[in-house]
């Protein structure tokens, strides 16, 4: 490897709003290391393409970087042969202006997946551990109620045990993992995907009960010592904070985040378990990913064997439609080439791994911000494989398209609650406008079918829109309903008396799934999430729920107790109590 070299800059390419302070941020501060690829050297026609694609990504990031408030971001990118370039753009701590530099270490949360995965494919090439036996086979404590087939190591780590996803208001992963006893399954282990953070858990306590050695430990000589990853730690104390970026949480944690919401500083956390405890830089977690490129080979030797990584990046279970999920990674298919990835996020950190095995490449990024780095790994990677094979390099995102909608006249029209109040969206110029007492306030678009509004009466819930035989017939918002003028259906319905006293806003004092709303739309009972993801709760026939995201099987329980003037006031999901607050 050549000597990497750093050069220190400032880009203002464009002005935005600082998310952090209020003030205007006329600059982004970027620090870039570049280093050339151990064992080939880019043709002066790749290198010219390289150095324009560099240019149009660092003009991208920070335009995403103020457009979407990230504080501070670390991107590397890699072929197969070596490091190519690791830039950093914003700040580690804006309160004392500190910048992201290349040696900034992030938490790179459920990527960490992937290093358990890896370790226990170790143990399986030398026969001591087999991936289609019961788990308690290595773990005798090991339990949970289930009328199906015993949990083996593989309906695990493909996320399709049924486990639960977290019990986040417990300090001790160990008894997470151990309280899974109290809990029940709600499928076949293998017929769904279901992601769990406490599954990974389990299988980091396996790793240790088979080797005698801590996960962390584990990780540390079975990974990060064989490929030189001198700047990552396999857990973080209190000793790791002054090396990390100071990591950030939007203000309001009750509701869809906005890049206009002020962030704040996010609680910090001690951790040390399987599913996430990873600290690195992003030249080290290149590293890594250029071990995957090369399908479990590096310099030093395999970490694991080309059998091993067929069973990383299999198609274990369908996580979503394209993506499929092996043992701690996804893979999906691009344009004809095969991709590779995982995602991650903790309290206050984020963060994307992205490859493409057919060409080589690579992408890494880490942020101070827990809503990702939205786009910035897919354009990078674009850019790589045009640069490296001989194409035009495509152009930079559409970056006016926060407010963009193609289809903006299907939505348009009135649209009338049951108690008569109206909502009036208008299609004017790709845009969809929600017409409010004389006003035009454009929707973002925020997923499928679903909008934001930044009007207050509007800022808890997305507005979705719901469709019959394609054509659009109501909006909800949280509990809300609004027929529209093509809606001809029911205006009433029944539900059991006692779902009257689930309705409300439940919280629980932890850090991560701290809170979310109960509400009943027509004749279903709903939990919706923070970022307005929605669960159906589903009667078990025990007085309780089983809930489930759209689309996901249901494996998780909720129950609801303590009435007190028609209003319960506790909710207890998988374990975990919540406390009705007095919050709408």
């Amino acid at each position: 490897m050549v000597l990497p070299r750093q050069k220190f800059l400032l880009l203002s390419p464009v002005q935005g709003q600082n998310k952090m302070n209020g003030t205007r941020l006329l600059e982004v501060l970027i620090v870039i290391l570049l280093a050339s690829a151990a064992f080939a050297q880019p043709s002066p026609d790749r290198d010219a393409r390289l150095k324009e694609a560099y240019s149009r990504l660092d003009e991208y990031v920070a335009h995403e970087m103020l457009q979407q408030g990230i504080p501070g971001l670390s991107l590397a990118l890699t072929d197969g042969n070596g490091l190519l370039r690791v830039s950093a753009y914003g700040y580690a701590d804006v309160k004392l202006k500190n910048p992201v530099t290349p040696e900034t270490e992030f938490e790179i949360g459920s990527i960490s997946k992937s290093f358990t995965s890896i370790s226990l494919l170790q143990l399986s090439e030398q026969g001591k551990f087999d991936l289609r036996q019961p788990i308690t086979k290595y773990l005798p404590w090991f339990s949970v109620h289930s009328k199906y087939a015993p949990i083996t190591g593989h309906d695990v780590m493909s996320h399709s045990a049924g486990l639960p996803r977290d019990r986040d208001d417990i300090p001790s992963s160990l008894y997470q993992a151990a309280g899974v006893r109290d809990r029940s399954t709600g499928y076949q282990p293998g017929k769904h995907f279901a992601y769990s953070n406490i599954g990974y858990q389990i299988m980091g306590y396996l790793l240790e009960e088979i080797t005698g050695k801590t996960s962390a430990e584990n990780v540390r000589e079975r990974i990060l010592q064989p490929l030189g990853m001198s700047h990552s730690e396999p857990l973080f104390t209190h000793d790791t904070y002054a090396r990390l970026a100071t990591g950030y949480a939007p203000l309001y944690d009750d509701r869809p985040n906005r890049a206009s919401s002020p962030l704040i500083e996010a609680t910090w956390l001690e951790y040390a378990a399987g599913d996430g405890a990873i600290v690195s830089t992003a030249s080290d977690m290149a590293i890594y990913l250029r071990m995957l490129l090369n399908r479990g080979s590096s310099p030093t030797g395999r970490i694991i064997s080309d059998e091993s990584f067929k069973l990383l990046t299999q198609h274990a279970s369908q996580e979503s439609e394209g993506v499929w999920y092996g043992y701690g990674m996804s893979s999906w298919t691009v344009d004809g080439h095969n991709y590779i990835g995982h995602a991650g996020g903790m309290v206050g950190y984020s963060s994307k791994l992205q490859g493409d095995v057919d060409d080589g490449l690579g992408v890494i990024a880490l942020v101070n911000f827990p809503g990702g780095p939205g786009g910035i790994p897919d354009y990078a990677l674009k850019l790589l494989r045009a640069a490296y094979e001989g194409r035009d390099l495509p152009p930079m995102p559409d970056q006016d398209s926060s407010d963009r909608v193609a289809n903006a006249p299907d939505y348009a029209g009135t649209y009338t609650s049951p108690d008569g109040k109206k909502l009036i969206l208008v299609a004017e110029n790709n845009q969809l406008l929600l017409l409010r007492d004389g006003q035009k306030t454009a929707l973002e678009p925020y997923g499928k079918e679903t909008f934001l509004s930044n009007l207050p009466e509007f800022a808890l819930f997305p507005l979705r829109v719901h469709r019959e035989n394609g054509i659009v017939t109501e909006l909800f918002y949280g509990g809300d309903r609004y027929s529209g003028e093509k809606y001809s259906g029911p205006q009433k319905f029944d539900v059991p008396a006692d779902w009257a006293t689930y309705p409300g806003h439940y919280r629980a004092n932890h850090a991560w799934f701290n809170n979310f709303r109960i509400v009943i739309r027509k004749d279903k009972l709903l939990l919706i999430s923070p970022e307005g993801s929605e669960w159906l709760l589903t009667p078990d026939g025990h007085g309780g729920f089983w809930a489930g995201e759209e689309g996901e099987a249901p494996r998780e329980q909720i129950s609801f107790d303590t009435p007190v003037h028609g209003k319960t006031l506790r909710c207890v999901l998988s374990g975990l109590s919540y406390y009705r607050t007095f919050t709408p």
